[in-house]
């Protein structure tokens, strides 16, 4: 891949956009993520997954150069790219941590939203500005914003087009943990590197309970939820941690992810 690295390290995998200058999302960037999403998915060795754009800026962007003179025809074929990219990050179906320095904004914002915490910089910006070049979201901002932070400041967002430092980005709740620019990275690291010895099975069926039950109603919510608490009985780390607390109290089980 050319502008979309992985590198693991006990357990973590960093998914890295680089893509000078400003890591703008082209059709090329979102197949490489979609690449990327499926790699960490089915490797073993990955437990967590942090998101990272660099130091200077996470992503400014889908590349509105490249979109510039597509019709209407074009992007009815080619709208499936620019969604299925964030969704591919989405259903990675292990923790993942977008570590946000610089700009997050537009496609940015919506490969931020796709990931399940945001750990941003004091100095971040965030925002979905489509309105403001005569589009709107087309890459999950107008669902994962508004399931975020609730409809109306998904509203006040898209409709104004408005950018969002990283204060006011958490208390709304659009990001998770506001830090000092050097230290967004390696406080990402560190809170995915806590799953590197975890469940993973039990940690992908909760992840996979909120996720889908966030999407229906809450009785087959629960349907989901019984089905994946029922499934997990059948995980060799279910036998070690159920034995492990009987014996030796809570805490202290060594898990194999099997």
């Amino acid at each position: 891949m050319e502008f979309v690295s992985i590198e693991v390290a006990d357990g973590v995998a960093t998914v890295r956009l680089d893509r000078p200058k400003m890591n703008a999302i082209s059709f090329q960037v979102q197949a490489e993520l979609r690449e990327a999403a499926a790699e960490v998915t089915e490797r073993e060795d990955v437990r967590a997954v942090v998101l990272w754009g660099g130091e200077r800026v996470f992503a400014a962007g889908n590349d509105v150069k490249e979109m510039a003179d597509l019709s209407y025809s074009d992007m009815v074929r080619m709208s499936a790219s620019v969604s299925s990219a964030t969704t591919a990050i989405a259903r990675i179906p292990k923790p993942v941590v977008a570590a946000v320095n610089g700009y997050a904004l537009g496609g940015g914002c919506e490969l931020a939203l796709a990931a399940d915490l945001r750990f941003a910089a004091e100095d971040a910006v965030l925002g979905q500005p489509e309105v403001l070049l005569g589009l709107i979201p087309g890459a999950g901002g107008t669902q994962r914003l508004s399931r975020l932070v609730g409809p109306s400041r998904a509203k006040d967002l898209i409709f104004t087009g408005r950018f969002v430092k990283a204060e006011e980005a958490l208390a709304i709740g659009l990001v998770d943990r506001v830090l000092p620019a050097g230290e967004v990275y390696a406080e990402a690291l560190a809170w995915a590197a806590r799953f590197s010895g975890a469940a993973a099975l039990a940690v992908r069926a909760a992840k996979e309970c909120i996720d889908r039950g966030s999407e229906v109603d809450l009785d087959t919510g629960l349907e989901i939820e019984r089905q994946q608490f029922a499934g997990v009985f059948a995980t060799e780390d279910r036998v070690l941690g159920m034995t492990s607390f009987v014996e030796s109290g809570p805490g202290k089980a060594t898990f194999v992810g099997r």
